[in-house]
């Protein structure tokens, strides 16, 4: 419908701005042209009143002069009746010496025109909604030559009607207004063909992702009609496989969490049913055995401590507890307590800091970042390995690096570490250890404060991660 109204007022208003032009401009050229003519005629007469001596023998009744007279006024007469108007002859003294309707003859007329006429000047005004024209004319002895020497003896002072233009006007606009209902009728068609025909395109693609959000279909769509289709057709479907993407993410999800969850679990029952088969073991198997039931609870405890780490860190209003801390000092605590553990697998963890560094963080969040980063180097390690972590910043950013020595992650593979439960190395997952959720939580992290996460890795020579965040922190607009 809106598409359909502004095609019809597309159509019409020009029509109608025209129509409006075309009389408004008839009337300026038809008035201006009726005071042109009209005009021309007093000034002829004028001359005939100057050489005819009217001003001086107007009152003589001598027979000569009163037959003049006479002509004269026929002409005023005449004049006035073709232009249905009134002629007033006003002597120098302003006084009405002819009136063409006999109403005002020996009254004195001043105005502004008139004093204007008596200097030399002529005037016209054009009164619409009165319906007529006013001039006044000099009569003056155009056989002169100098304009400043002619003398003055009086002003004709004329209005005439204008009946005759608006006559005319009102045909054109009877005309124009056919004509232009005539095209409304015709536009009114073209508009309604024209905007089904451009709304269809967009039909399409309103069917097609009505069936994909009723679920009837998942397949993209292709509506090529316009280019403005095409763009929408095409975000759309970029939607659709960011939508199929993500449903497979999930499906994967709820698979791996399920399996991760199952696994610890069945292995707490496949131990407690054989001591429950053995009655009579002796107490260093059920020590083993509750040894090892432990670590799987233990096991099963982190991997639920990493989901719920996850959960929140998914919550976009998930408030972010910014405060001013040292950056080295947090790094340096969280690598006396990785220590220990790297020193079982005999992994040396160096730290280089070359600035001191003063950054607003989430503390908790950025321990987060730093122990999943180096747990992971210390993990993937070779036996006399080397971790090193590097600190350093620029005036906007502060740059964590984490380097190690280990076995490295193969190219194809890099696009995929960030996601939950993945594993490179699936075989030895259960020997290495850990939920395959920490990349995960640290990328979280990271884009919680506004930050990047880079990797670079070389099979069998090791892995380098690098974390950029700012040194301000600045909540999401």
């Amino acid at each position: 419908m809106r598409i359909f109204v502004l095609l019809l007022l597309a159509g019409i208003l020009p029509g109608i701005l025209m129509r409006h032009a075309i009389i408004v401009n008839y009337e300026d050229r038809a008035v201006s042209q009726r005071i042109a003519t009209v005009t021309n005629q007093l000034r002829i007469l004028s001359n005939h009143l100057v050489s005819n001596k009217y001003f001086t023998y107007y009152r003589s009744n001598e027979q000569q002069h009163v037959s003049s007279r006479e002509v004269i006024n026929a002409e005023l007469e005449m004049l006035s009746n073709l232009y249905e108007g009134r002629v007033m002859i006003i002597d120098g003294n302003f006084k009405v010496i002819k009136d063409t309707y006999g109403l005002s003859e020996g009254k004195t007329m001043i105005s502004e025109e008139v004093i204007k006429c008596f200097q030399g000047s002529n005037t016209s005004h054009y009164d619409p909604e009165h319906g007529y024209i006013e001039m006044t004319v000099p009569i003056s002895d155009t056989t002169l030559n100098a304009v400043d020497d002619s003398v003055i003896y009086g002003v004709m002072l004329t209005s005439i009607s204008n009946d005759s233009i608006l006559a005319t006007m009102e045909v054109l606009n009877r005309q124009s207004m056919t004509i232009e209902i005539l095209m409304i009728m015709v536009i009114f068609g073209v508009a309604l063909v024209f905007s089904g025909l451009l709304i269809r395109p967009f039909d399409k693609v309103t069917k097609a992702v009505n069936e994909v959000k009723a679920g009837y279909s998942n397949e993209i769509i292709s509506v090529p009609d316009y280019a403005e289709t095409v763009h929408i057709v095409d975000a759309f479907n970029e939607l659709l496989r960011r939508m199929k993407v993500l449903d497979d993410s999930r499906t994967d999800f709820v698979a791996n969490v399920s399996h991760e969850l199952k696994t610890p679990m069945t292995s707490i029952k496949v131990l407690a049913d054989s001591l429950i088969a053995q009655g009579d073991a002796p107490a260093e198997l059920y020590k083993e055995f509750m040894e090892d039931i432990v670590s799987e609870i233990d096991r099963e405890n982190k991997i639920i401590t990493d989901l719920l780490a996850l959960v929140k860190m998914d919550k976009k209003v998930q408030d972010m507890n910014i405060v001013s801390i040292s950056i080295n000092d947090l790094t340096e605590l969280i690598l006396k307590r990785l220590r220990p553990i790297a020193r079982k697998k005999d992994v040396e963890i160096v730290f280089e800091s070359l600035r001191q560094i003063t950054a607003e963080v989430d503390e908790v969040k950025m321990t987060l970042i730093i122990t999943n980063l180096v747990e992971n180097a210390i993990k993937y390690n070779r036996e006399h390995g080397l971790v090193k972590v590097q600190l350093d910043a620029d005036h906007q950013n502060f740059i964590l690096k984490v380097n190690d020595s280990g076995i490295g992650i193969p190219e194809e593979e890099l696009p995929n570490i960030y996601e939950r439960f993945y594993r490179v190395d699936k075989s030895h997952s259960r020997e290495i250890g850990g939920t395959g959720l920490g990349l995960s939580i640290a990328k979280n992290a990271v884009i919680m404060h506004r930050g990047t996460i880079d990797v670079k890795s070389v099979i069998d020579e090791g892995t380098e991660f690098t974390v950029t965040i700012p040194l301000n922190f600045r909540a999401a607009e």
